[in-house]
């Protein structure tokens, strides 16, 4: 009788609906048309071949646990695929029999499917032809790799959580892996290291790499033309997505709710999230709670304004990488001049470099420090204790590695305590810290290379004038 399956499917519906997310629900079962129910066979209507596979793949479990509780565990579905309305006098009927036992696995068992139908294709927002994985473009740029991203106490902690993830996609705790900082501290660069590291391991799996705006401008898009559907199906069949700034899908509601149930599906099938953003998580504005508790989940780092040592690596890691010659010396200056983040460090270095090959001339400290003053002119300079001992050493013509080495030359023992004396006073690090950086030395060596500098300032007026000489420095 009609009653009979309309109301086993129905009461089916009521537990699937309580499983998955309402979008997940509205897309994949509220199409289905219960046909009929034949002792403990209930047939099922759905509108195309991939939509049948769709749920075979995704969902034959909650369907095979439903249909068990509803009809006893002999139940079996059939599925009766209609192309299109001039087919829906040709229904083709496909039985799947659910096993008693749960160790067998229904997912991609073979139909029995008519040659003269053709397999739709998914429309998506790459205008890749059907749904093969292997023929998404992962949007990955070969130059961010793990090899070209350098290491430093700014970004430790991101880097070896960008490792284990690209190891295990998916399976780790950094689920979603949620990477924040500053502009051009290379967080873009580190999460498709993670994606070109995870295709290189595991070619099979499907990598994509998306910027949080084309991300909104496709979802507009398949609005306008009706495609949610695809959009959203597209999505759903990536193993490592990448979304880039997600901070600009503040105040886009409907993006967030889309995104939202992306996250839930992809996530809930084991998939890996990796997510950049210009703020932490707490800090982000206009996002809808619930999507910002998901970010929470997993783990979130920060990259920070790499340090002196870092930045010197970064500068000679790309001279290498180019096959170029600069002096130590520049690159010292660069380093201790350009400060905010690694796309400025390397635009000044090609800069420099573009300069040199116009003028034809080499490049040496003069005119590397007449380019830089002008690149950064307009910029406030980081004062920091790697900075401030760099400072001093170009003011004495010391190398940096005499001034932390364990020498107790007259010279040398004046310029570090004068070091210390200014990072005391200029920067809020701790005596501990600065007696770490300078020749890692302990608090009370700090103490009293302060007490010294200020007898010396009150007695020595030659020793004053060099002083208020680096101080101007320092702050120019």
């Amino acid at each position: 009788m009609k009653a009979d399956y309309a109301l086993a499917w129905s009461n089916c519906l009521r537990i699937i609906k309580d499983n998955i997310p309402q979008i997940s629900y509205q897309t994949w079962f509220e199409p289905i048309v219960p046909v009929k129910l034949e002792r403990d066979i209930l047939t099922i209507q759905v509108p195309s071949l991939f939509f049948y596979e769709y749920l075979e793949e995704q969902y034959i479990d909650l369907l095979s646990k439903t249909l068990r509780k509803e009809l006893g565990g002999t139940a079996k579905l059939e599925y009766s695929v209609v192309m299109d309305n001039a087919h829906m006098a040709n229904r083709q009927p496909y039985t799947l029999n659910f096993p008693t036992s749960n160790k067998t696995d229904l997912r991609n068992r073979p139909v029995n499917v008519q040659h003269h139908q053709e397999r739709p294709t998914i429309k998506n927002p790459f205008v890749i032809p059907g749904i093969k994985k292997l023929n998404v473009d992962p949007q990955l740029n070969i130059d961010y790799c793990f090899d070209n991203f350098v290491e430093g106490e700014c970004n430790r902690l991101a880097r070896s959580a960008g490792m284990a993830v690209a190891k295990n996609p998916g399976k780790t705790a950094f689920n979603p892996l949620f990477l924040y900082g500053n502009s051009g501290l290379g967080k873009t660069h580190l999460a498709q290291s993670i994606g070109i590291e995870v295709k290189k391991s595991t070619p099979e799996k499907t990598v994509l790499y998306v910027n949080a705006n084309k991300f909104q401008t496709q979802f507009t898009e398949s609005v306008r033309n009706n495609t949610q559907n695809d959009f959203l199906n597209f999505y759903q069949m990536i193993d490592v997505l990448i979304i880039d700034d997600v901070q600009e899908f503040a105040g886009k509601t409907k993006t967030q709710n889309t995104f939202f149930h992306i996250f839930n599906h992809l996530h809930q099938s084991g998939k890996q999230l990796i997510l950049t953003c210009d703020k932490a998580p707490v800090e982000l504005q206009g996002m809808e709670d619930r999507l910002l508790s998901r970010f929470k989940w997993g783990l979130s780092t920060d990259l920070q304004i790499p340090d002196f040592e870092t930045r010197v690596s970064i500068l000679n890691r790309k001279i290498y990488n180019d096959g170029l010659d600069v002096p130590e010396d520049v690159v010292y200056y660069i380093a201790s001049n350009v400060v905010n983040n690694v796309r400025e460090l390397e635009g000044a270095l090609i800069s420099l470099l573009a300069q040199a090959t116009l003028n034809k001339k080499e490049i040496t400290f003069d005119s590397a420090k007449a380019i830089i003053d002008k690149l950064v002119k307009k910029t406030t300079k980081e004062v920091s204790i790697d900075m401030i001992s760099q400072t001093v050493c170009d003011y004495f013509g010391l190398e940096m590695d005499i001034l932390h080495s364990k020498t107790r030359k007259r010279e040398i023992v004046q310029a570090r305590q004068i070091a210390m004396y200014f990072s005391k006073s200029m920067t809020n690090s701790s005596l501990s810290t600065i007696g770490a950086k300078i020749g890692k030395k302990d608090h009370a060596t700090v103490l009293h290379a302060c007490k010294a500098v200020n007898n010396l300032l009150e007695t020595n007026k030659d020793f004053k004038t060099q002083v208020k000489e680096i101080e101007a420095k320092i702050k120019s």
